[in-house]
């Protein structure tokens, strides 16, 4: 398996559980309906832990576009693989939300409130105000980006940097799980924590294609941020990584 191959995969698991526990708390008549906000990020961070034990050992387990960013400006990952990392990343994340649709496909059909749906693939604001969704996706993708920067890099035989299988894998599968668990508990309140461009934008694609009774809007008016937002966290990150390197050696 190499290593884009392990991007979609890893993503792919990643989005077929994480939006699958959100399937089983918000849709009409499943066995987990209303369990709640702890449930839906508990669910995250195992969903989180699946993806990176899978992909960890052979790409180094980004399985978000924001990470495998915020490691190239870093220094830390090679430019050339950016574009095919995020690609596999995508496709992967389209792929898990097509068949969450497939599992839960009665349910979508019983659930009237379209919102339901939506949140079953994308994310949206508790209380929408644009600039303060922004930044709450830049403050928790800095937090992620951040702690795999100043944890893991010290580990990182940097001179070695184009075979190093750097990401959030290097944190190993379990802290890794722990850290997105506390930003979901923590920060997930206001924006439902995309902090991940692919774990929103490649299903809210899929909500956009894919057929269910009562189907609201996909709100592509909302999609920058939680695509934007995550990107501008992974930037604000390494450049006080860089900054600390240039300053402090």
């Amino acid at each position: 398996m190499n290593q884009y191959i392990a991007e979609y995969i890893g993503t792919f698991l990643l989005i077929l559980l994480g939006n699958g526990v959100v399937a089983n708390v918000v849709l009409k008549g499943t066995k987990g309906h209303d369990g709640g906000w702890i449930v839906i990020s508990l669910g995250w961070g195992l969903a989180v832990f699946v993806g990176v034990a899978v992909a960890g050992p052979v790409s180094g387990a980004h399985i978000n576009p924001a990470v495998t960013l915020g490691l190239a400006v870093s220094g830390l990952f090679p430019w050339i693989k950016v574009v095919p990392f995020i690609l596999a990343q995508m496709a992967g994340a389209a792929t898990g939300a097509l068949l969450v649709w497939l599992f839960y496909r009665h349910h979508f059909n019983r659930t009237e409130d379209p919102a339901s749906k939506l949140a079953c693939y994308a994310t949206s604001p508790a209380i929408r105000k644009p600039f303060n969704n922004f930044i709450s996706e830049v403050i928790g993708t800095f937090v992620l980006i951040f702690v795999i920067l100043y944890i893991a890099q010290p580990t990182i035989d940097l001179e070695g940097v184009e075979e190093a299988k750097i990401g959030l894998g290097t944190l190993g599968a379990l802290p890794v799980a722990l850290l997105v668990t506390a930003i979901g508990l923590s920060l997930g309140g206001t924006t439902g924590y995309a902090i991940n461009p692919a774990r929103d934008l490649g299903p809210r694609i899929m909500h956009a294609l894919l057929p269910m009774n009562h189907k609201g809007s996909s709100d592509w008016k909302y999609a920058w941020i939680p695509v934007l937002g995550p990107f501008a966290g992974a930037l604000v990150a390494a450049g006080l990584f860089l900054l600390h390197h240039l300053l402090f050696g």
